[in-house]
């Protein structure tokens, strides 16, 4: 992992009302270019930071965010910073009704919640390529700062990061381990899954290499490789990816 120097800034912000909240910039393209500090945050949803957080994230200057949570979820949490501008794309739950449904039938173990999670990953390929292709249009668009988040910062989330990472030409293993720094940063609400054994919880309340690689397994089987998924699947041509890469990244 590339650490910033005593001079760069943190990467993760320790907000008291969110969780996992943290900086995209410092990494080093294949390139010899590096991504921009201060331009794109991840987090989790930003319905219950305190007024402190909220200073912070106006010093910080953001003011746009993009919600990948689905229509319900959106209602329990909206953003509660002033002056920044939400846009949503939605991309519906699936796994807890998946666990419920496993529960019920008496089958649901740890290995069972692990590919429910894999399949997640999958699905964000299979079914909701158009959001994050409407993501990458917004940041053609919209000039950062801004955060992406979900409900828990770390798969919808999670994936578009490193979408994004990929984009901008980071390497597959600073990606990868970019993905997993949400285990130490995560804070887990097991409030709403307390009835789930261990192992389970485990499985849906933390990020797994296998999870991300499930996303890209998925992006080969129905693109051919990742290049290709950016540019048939998220529409990012040449002019596109230059573009991108001129905004947030530097030499």
């Amino acid at each position: 992992m590339q650490d910033p120097s005593k001079d760069s800034p943190a990467r993760h912000l320790a907000l008291q009302g969110a969780s996992n909240f943290r900086d995209l910039g410092g990494y080093a393209t294949s390139d010899g270019r590096t991504t921009r500090w201060r331009h794109i945050f991840r987090s989790n949803h930003l319905g219950q930071l305190t007024a402190a957080d909220v200073e912070i994230i106006r010093a910080l200057g953001v003011r746009s965010a993009f919600d990948f949570r689905g229509l319900e979820e959106r209602t329990s949490g909206a953003c509660v910073v002033d002056g920044i501008t939400v846009h949503s794309l939605p991309i519906e739950p699936t796994v807890v009704a998946s666990l419920r449904t496993e529960l019920a039938r008496g089958t649901l173990t740890g290995p069972v919640a692990l590919e429910l999670m894999r399949e997640s990953y999958r699905n964000y390929v299979r079914h909701n390529t158009h959001r994050f292709r409407m993501l990458f249009g917004h940041l053609l668009e919209d000039r950062a700062p801004l955060v992406i988040h979900c409900t828990a910062g770390k798969d919808r989330t999670g994936f578009a990061s490193a979408l994004i990472l990929h984009a901008l030409g980071v390497p597959d293993d600073v990606i990868a381990e970019d993905y997993l720094l949400t285990n130490q940063h995560y804070k887990r609400d097991a409030s709403s899954v307390s009835d789930l054994p261990a192992d389970v919880v485990d499985a849906i309340g933390s990020v797994n290499a296998s999870y991300l690689a499930a996303a890209f397994d998925a992006v080969s089987n129905d693109y051919g490789d990742v290049e290709a998924y950016l540019r048939d699947g998220l529409k990012l041509g040449a002019a596109e990816r230059t573009a991108l890469q001129e905004r947030y990244l530097q030499a």
